[in-house]
């Protein structure tokens, strides 16, 4: 009986009510524009509704939050620490409606993304291209970069990770899949067309991507059952995956490449692929996020556009 009238002069105060909320909202803002008139001016409302709700959320807990003079506004120390609170509170609120918000708008504002130079320039730019052209009201800031960029510190929404994930802390979907494909010049390819197996490679010049971890040893795979792990011997090393081709275009050697970097090459005979039967280890497309409960329409939309033309993708290449 004590705790239904409890509940019933908490109703009837305003406590656990909206009101209550309303005068949280009321309070924050005096604090925020250091004054009543900048908060009326603010919430649209008059000086005196405002003053008059935060005096009564005082006399309510019988306790001082503002302290006022003719010609500013401070928090006492509870008022203070009850502020830091309230603006907790109200953020979640704004974040709750900002999400049913963004399910019915349509991508908006500038997209933050980061992606490794390579994939990028074949796959993210023409991505961006569709992107901007079919959601005319977003911008695209993208940062092509082989290193691995912390989203949080450089303000980025959206990372496009390839290879096998390292990071943790963050929120991760994958998106895709590429193979690495072992290719050489056309000037080698009678030489490389009667190879075997992967021991038989070591003998030729090989051109090493540095930005790899392992760059030299690699393991190839035949029928899932049989495996030959082979150390190169590297004349080149190079840290970008783009000048790698080049060298290998140029007839400097062999070297591992992942398949969306060398697809047209090896279609239109600037590179072949050696010892096709073999395979190497499939790696990873992602889309990583930072730790966050909801994501902005305008990364949902190109992630999920991103994905379909990675479908695309793995389609043409079969």
């Amino acid at each position: 009986m004590q705790c239904m009238e409890k509940t019933y002069n908490q109703r009837e105060s305003g406590l656990g009510s909206f009101g209550n909320l309303r005068r949280l909202t009321y309070f924050v803002s005096v604090v925020e524009t250091g004054s009543f008139t900048a908060a009326a001016e603010r919430l649209g409302i008059t000086k005196a509704v405002v003053s008059q709700q935060v005096s009564r959320l005082e006399q309510e807990f019988k306790t001082s939050l503002l302290v006022r003079t003719t010609r500013s506004v401070r928090t006492t120390e509870t008022g203070q620490a009850f502020y830091l609170r309230c603006a907790l509170i109200l953020a979640d609120a704004e974040d709750a409606f900002d999400q049913l918000a963004e399910a019915a708008t349509t991508p908006s504002g500038t997209l933050r993304l980061t992606a490794p130079f390579d994939y990028g320039v074949g796959v993210v730019v023409p991505a961006i291209a569709e992107f901007t052209q079919r959601y005319p009201l977003c911008k695209v800031d993208a940062r092509l970069s082989d290193q691995t960029l912390d989203l949080m510190s450089s303000n980025i929404e959206l990372a496009i990770r390839v290879g096998w994930l390292a990071e943790t802390g963050l929120q991760a979907r994958q998106i895709g899949t590429f193979k690495q494909l072992l290719v050489a010049p056309p000037s080698l390819a009678n030489q490389v067309a009667v190879l075997t197996c992967p021991e038989e490679v070591s003998r030729f010049p090989f051109v090493a991507n540095t930005a790899l971890r392992e760059h030299l040893r690699w393991t190839f795979t035949l029928n899932k059952n049989e495996h030959q792990t082979v150390n190169m011997q590297a004349s080149i090393f190079l840290d970008a995956t783009l000048a790698v081709r080049e060298a290998v275009r140029q007839g400097a050697g062999l070297s591992v490449m992942p398949d969306y970097t060398v697809a047209d090459d090896l279609a239109k005979g600037r590179l072949v692929q050696v010892l096709p039967q073999w395979q190497l280890p499939v790696g990873g497309i992602h889309a990583v996020f930072p730790a966050a409960r909801f994501r902005p329409e305008k990364v949902r939309a190109f992630v999920e556009l991103l994905e379909r033309r990675e479908r695309q993708r793995r389609r043409t290449d079969k």
